[in-house]
C-alpha cells in the first residue's frame, strides 16, 4: 500500500479541506434529535430548548462561537504558583503546632487560624517556630478580632525585639469583617475596630492587611454567585469608606482588603466567578482613581463548605480537588482546600496531607499555575464571566440603593438569599442537582468516618448548620446541600433494623433491571433497603415474596408494555396481601397504585411517605 505524501500545511491546519460548519447546520442537527424525544420545535428554537439557566439567571447556552466572546478588557493574576494555605481550628495548642509544622514542611506556604477555637492567648504557643517572615498568618476571630489582632501584633513586635514593625511580614490578614460578622451572627456591623487596625497595619505593617471581606455566609446561606458577589463588592466599598474617612489614602484602602470567595465543584462557574470578581473590583478602582496594581483585588479561595458530605465522605476528595483546579485556573491569589473529613469533625493527619497535595499537585505536576489566565479566551467562559459580572453588577448596585451592606443585610439580603435557597432547596429534593454518594449512587454497607468534634468551616464566626434557622441574633442560616438526605440516613441507622421497600419486578430482567435500579437508588438515599420479588409475572407469586418480605410498602418495577399488561393485577394482588402503599417506578396511571417515582420527581418527599408508611417516626 502507497501511502500520499503528507504536506506541513496539512498538519498545521487538520481543518484544511472541510467545509465551514455553521450555527445554523448544528441547530438543524439539535432540532433533529430533539424531535425524536417528542420535542416540536423548529430549528431556530433548538438551541433554546438546550438553554439552562444559573441560580442568577444568567443562560448557559448549548453552543458557543467567536460571536460569544464579549469586549471587556480581561484582569489576571500573574503567572506563578499560589499560596497555599491551609486552616487550624484545633483548640489543642500543642496539637495546632504540631500540624502547623508539618503543613509548613509540606508544601502549604500559608496559614489561616480559627481563633473561634483557638485561644487568642495560645497564640505564641501555636506558633513557636513559625518563620514569621516566611510564612503569612490570617486571623479569624469573629467577635474576637481586636483580641486576636492584640496578641499576633504583640507577638510580630516581640519577635522583633520590641521595635513596632521590626518584621517584615510577607502577607498575612488580621482578619477584620464586622460586615461578615453581622452577617453570620446578626451583630451590629461595627467598623472602628477594624479601621483602627488598618490604620495601625498602613503605618506599621506595610506588609499586612487588617480587613478580610469574607463572602462565604452569603455562598453559605444557598446563595447564588452573583449574589455572593454582589455582597463582596459591597461590602469592600463599604470597608473603603470606613478607611478613606479615617484618612487612608484611597490606595492604602485598597491595599488593607482580601476577598474570600467559595469554590465549589462546578468549575466552569467557579473560573467565571473569580474572573468576575476581579473585573468588578477593577470597575470600583478605576471609578475612585485607583491605578490597576494598587486597585487589584487579592483573592483567597476556599473549597465549598456547603457542598461538603458526612456520608461517603471520600468523595469529597473529589469534590474540592474540582474546586482547587477552578480556583487556580480562575487566577486566585490563595486556596484553602478543606479536608475531605471536614463535616465529621477536626481533621486527621492523612486527611490533612491529601488536601494539600491536591494542591502541590495541580501546581507541581499539572503545572496549572504556570499559565496567566489559562481559560482566557474560551467563548464560553469569556461569555459566562461577563455574564455573571454583569448580574452581580445589578445586584450591588440595588444594594447600594437600599444603603449600603450593613443596611441591607437586616432585609434586602436575607430575603433575596431565602428565595434562592427556596429554589436550591427545591432542585436538591427532586435531584435535579445530584449529590453523588449521597442522593445518587449512595453505598448502604459503607463505614462510619469519626472524627475529634470541633470546628467546621461552615461554623467560623458563629454560623448555624440548617436551612430554615439562622443565629440566635437573626444571622442568615447555613445550608449544606446533603443534610437532608443524610438526617433521612440517620434516621434510618438508627432504628432497630434497616427499613425496607419491597421491589415487584414484573416480566424477565431485560425488562425491569433499568427501573429496579433506579427505585433502588432512590430509596437508598434515604436509608432504605429494597428486596426484589425475581423475575416473573404472576401476581400470586409476587404477592407471595412480599409477604415473606415483612414490610408494607411495594413498588412496580418494569417496562410500560408490562405495566400495561400487568401492573393492575400485581398491584391488587399486593393490597390484598396487605401492601399499605403501592408505587412505581416511571409514569403513568394504573389501577392500585398510588404513585409513581420517576427521573426529576420529589426524591424526599417519596422517601419521607415512605418512613411514614413504614411507621418509622420522624
Amino acid at each position: 500500500m502507497t501511502v500520499p505524501p503528507v504536506e506541513l500545511d496539512d498538519l498545521a491546519d487538520p481543518a484544511a479541506g472541510f467545509p465551514q460548519a455553521t450555527r445554523e447546520q448544528w441547530r438543524t442537527l439539535a432540532a433533529e434529535v430533539l424531535r425524536r424525544s417528542g420535542w416540536d420545535g423548529s430549528p431556530d428554537e433548538a438551541e433554546a430548548a438546550l438553554t439552562t439557566a444559573t441560580y442568577d439567571g444568567v443562560a448557559v447556552a448549548p453552543l458557543y462561537d467567536a460571536a460569544d466572546l464579549p469586549a471587556a478588557p480581561r484582569t489576571t493574576r500573574a503567572p506563578g504558583p499560589w499560596d497555599v494555605r491551609q486552616r487550624h481550628a484545633d483548640p489543642d495548642p500543642a496539637a495546632t503546632r504540631e500540624a502547623i509544622h508539618a503543613d509548613l514542611e509540606n508544601g502549604v506556604t500559608s496559614l489561616w487560624l480559627d481563633l473561634n477555637a483557638i485561644d487568642p492567648a495560645a497564640l505564641p504557643a501555636v506558633l513557636d517556630g513559625v518563620l514569621l517572615d516566611l510564612a503569612p498568618v490570617v486571623l479569624d476571630a469573629g467577635p474576637r478580632t481586636a483580641e486576636a489582632a492584640e496578641a499576633f501584633l504583640r507577638l510580630v513586635e516581640g519577635v522583633a525585639g520590641g521595635v513596632a514593625g521590626g518584621v517584615a511580614l510577607p502577607g498575612g490578614n488580621l482578619g477584620a469583617d464586622p460586615i461578615g460578622l453581622a452577617a453570620r451572627t446578626g451583630a451590629t456591623a461595627d467598623t472602628g475596630a477594624a479601621v483602627a487596625l488598618a490604620r495601625r497595619c498602613a503605618a506599621d505593617h506595610p506588609g499586612l492587611r487588617a480587613i478580610t471581606v469574607d463572602a462565604l455566609p452569603y455562598h453559605d446561606a444557598g446563595g447564588a454567585d452573583a449574589e455572593e458577589l454582589g455582597c463582596s463588592v459591597a461590602t469592600g466599598v463599604a470597608y473603603l469608606r470606613a478607611l478613606t474617612d479615617a484618612g487612608l489614602t484611597a490606595e492604602q484602602a485598597f491595599g488593607q482588603l482580601e476577598f474570600r470567595y467559595a469554590a465549589t465543584a462546578d468549575q466552569f462557574l467557579t473560573i467565571a466567578k473569580l474572573r468576575a470578581a476581579r473585573r468588578l473590583w477593577a470597575r470600583v478602582a478605576e471609578v475612585t482613581g485607583v491605578a490597576r496594581e494598587p486597585g487589584r483585588q487579592h483573592q483567597h479561595a476556599v473549597t465549598s463548605s456547603a457542598m461538603m458530605t458526612v456520608r461517603d465522605p471520600w468523595v469529597n476528595m473529589l469534590r474540592t480537588t474540582v474546586a482547587c483546579f477552578a480556583a487556580g485556573a480562575g487566577g486566585a491569589d490563595a486556596v484553602t482546600v478543606q479536608p475531605f473529613d471536614a463535616c465529621l469533625g477536626l481533621p486527621d493527619a492523612f486527611a490533612r496531607r491529601i488536601a494539600r497535595n491536591t494542591q502541590s499537585l495541580l501546581v507541581e505536576e499539572a503545572n496549572v499555575a504556570h499559565v496567566a489566565d489559562p481559560a482566557g479566551g474560551s467563548w464560553y467562559v469569556e461569555r459566562l464571566t461577563d455574564d455573571l459580572a454583569a448580574r452581580a453588577w445589578e445586584w450591588f448596585q440595588e444594594i447600594e440603593r437600599a444603603g449600603g451592606m450593613a443596611a441591607a443585610l437586616e432585609r434586602l439580603v436575607p430575603e433575596r438569599l431565602a428565595a434562592t435557597r427556596a429554589r436550591r432547596a427545591d432542585n436538591l429534593a427532586h435531584r435535579r442537582d445530584p449529590i453523588t454518594g449521597v442522593s445518587e449512587f449512595p453505598d448502604l454497607k459503607e463505614r462510619p468516618v469519626s472524627r475529634r468534634t470541633g470546628h467546621g468551616l461552615a461554623a467560623t464566626s458563629g454560623g448555624v448548620s440548617g436551612v430554615s434557622g439562622g443565629a440566635p441574633g437573626g444571622g442568615l442560616p447555613v445550608m449544606r446541600y446533603a443534610e437532608e438526605f443524610e438526617a433521612l440516613r440517620d434516621l434510618a441507622d438508627a432504628q432497630p433494623s434497616r427499613p425496607t421497600v419491597f421491589l415487584a419486578t414484573i416480566g424477565p430482567v431485560a425488562a425491569h433491571t433499568a427501573r429496579a435500579t433506579f427505585a433502588a437508588n432512590l430509596f437508598a438515599a434515604g436509608g432504605v433497603a429494597t428486596v426484589t420479588s425475581g423475575p416473573g409475572t404472576d401476581p400470586a407469586a409476587i404477592a407471595a415474596a412480599f409477604r415473606d418480605c415483612g414490610t408494607p410498602v411495594a413498588c412496580l418495577c418494569s417496562g410500560d408494555r408490562l405495566y400495561g399488561e400487568h401492573a393492575a393485577a400485581v398491584a391488587a394482588a399486593l393490597r390484598e396481601a396487605g401492601a399499605r402503599r403501592v408505587w412505581l417506578a416511571g409514569k403513568g396511571e394504573y389501577e392500585g397504585v398510588d404513585a409513581t417515582l420517576y427521573a426529576g420527581c420529589d426524591a424526599l418527599g417519596v422517601l419521607r411517605a415512605t418512613f411514614d408508611d413504614l411507621g418509622v417516626d420522624r
